[in-house]
């Protein structure tokens, strides 16, 4: 599963970067993508848009229409985005569920499925969240491009997010020294 990182974007000041565990700052404006089978042909199309737009793409794969595991994709974006080599992930797979019950096995990742801009607004503002996961069976490419503008688009509200993020985050530490 390598990648490509392609294209230039400055990063905004104020940009989210990825929770803890970070071992080094993340690359700002670069976002791992990734998909199944099934996600492929909206994951191509949504990475041309994002090089279009400036940002460095990291391709976690599949590149092929045969069939394949989400979870080995989920987990790829996931881990660039723990590890800080890139500061956001996006997943496509049929409905968005798996991949997002897979990346968020990772610590540090907090993994959003949004399907409409209100939720990619939610998970960002409210949530902090830094991986987004979309079901390429449920929205057709028009619509995921708006999410994934949105997503991006929107900070971190931190405020009185930030106590609730925090617990969240305590809660993954804490599962992670028991093992």
């Amino acid at each position: 599963m390598s990648g490509v990182l392609d294209g230039e974007r400055p990063a905004p000041a104020d940009e989210p970067v990825a929770a803890e565990p970070v071992a080094v700052a993340p690359q700002p404006g670069s976002i791992a993508v990734g998909s199944d089978h099934g996600g492929l042909p909206l994951k191509e199309k949504i990475a041309f848009e994002l090089r279009q737009a400036g940002y460095k793409v990291h391709d976690a794969g599949t590149d092929s229409t045969d069939a394949v595991d989400y979870p080995d994709f989920a987990h790829e974006v996931a881990r660039l985005v723990a590890e800080g080599t890139c500061s956001e992930g996006i997943v496509f797979d049929g409905a968005g569920i798996g991949s997002a019950m897979t990346a968020n096995k990772v610590p540090g990742i907090r993994a959003a499925l949004c399907y409409d801009l209100s939720t990619a607004r939610n998970s960002r503002d409210h949530n902090h969240a830094n991986v987004l996961t979309l079901g390429a069976g449920l929205i057709g490419p028009s619509l995921a491009w708006q999410i994934v503008q949105e997503w991006l688009a929107t900070p971190w509200g931190e405020g009185r997010h930030a106590r609730r993020v925090d617990k969240i985050t305590e809660i993954d530490r804490m599962y992670r020294a028991e093992r």
